[in-house]
Order: structure tokens, then C-alpha cells, then sequence
């Protein structure tokens, strides 16, 4: 009977990891890189964060769309087309925010690693 609490720990511990693994097909990019990309025109900037964290605080030029949101809001709102670029505060829910893109057939995605916490 005691294997079997091993058993249970073990699948447990493989469905945790499983979750917390980068999804294949999406870019990661640190704080210091996306100075440089939100530069550029021709992407999208998605920050998943609430609207009040959003409004305390938020960088140039990204667009509030809750990470609860985002899988209703993204078919509507977002170009299939161009690159989104997701960010959160500690990169975590916009780790998920691109998992969530992707599997609404988003391809060209981005996410900043870190979130805005490191952002200096």
C-alpha cells in the first residue's frame, strides 16, 4: 500500500514539471532585450497583469489585456500575423498568457523573461 503514496507523489511531482516546462515554438527574451524590440512597430505588446497592477505601473507601448481575458479577448483583438510580445510581472503569467496564444493558434510569440520586476 505504501508504494502506491509513492506512486501518486511521483505522478504528482511529473504533472508539476510538466506544467512548469516552456512550451515548444515560443521565443524568451530578457528585460534588456525588450528595450531594444519595443522599439519596433510591427509587433504587438500584451501586459497580462490586472488592470490595477497595469495602472500602477506599466511600460511604453503595452496594452492592458488580463491574463483572464486574454483567451476571449485575443481572437478579437490580436494580428495572428505579428509577433506578440507577453509580459507580466515576474514572467510566470505570461509564461501561461503564451500557452494560452498558442493554443488559440497564435505562432509568432514572445515572452519576457523576468517580467517587469526586472525591468530597471
Amino acid at each position: 500500500m505504501e508504494y502506491l503514496r509513492y506512486i501518486a507523489i511521483i505522478i504528482l511531482i511529473a504533472l508539476i514539471i510538466i506544467r512548469m516546462m516552456p512550451v515548444k515554438g515560443i521565443n524568451h527574451i530578457t528585460t534588456e532585450e525588450l528595450k531594444e524590440e519595443r522599439k519596433k512597430k510591427d509587433k504587438q505588446f500584451i501586459d497580462v497583469r490586472t488592470p490595477r497592477e497595469f495602472k500602477n505601473q506599466h511600460i511604453q507601448p503595452f496594452q492592458n489585456i488580463p491574463l483572464k481575458k486574454l483567451g476571449r479577448r485575443a481572437p478579437k483583438e490580436l494580428d495572428k500575423n505579428k509577433e506578440i510580445v507577453v509580459l507580466c510581472q515576474t514572467g510566470i503569467r505570461s509564461q501561461r498568457a503564451a500557452k494560452i496564444l498558442k493554443k488559440k493558434g497564435f505562432t509568432n510569440i514572445t515572452n519576457v523573461r523576468g517580467g517587469l520586476s526586472t525591468w530597471s
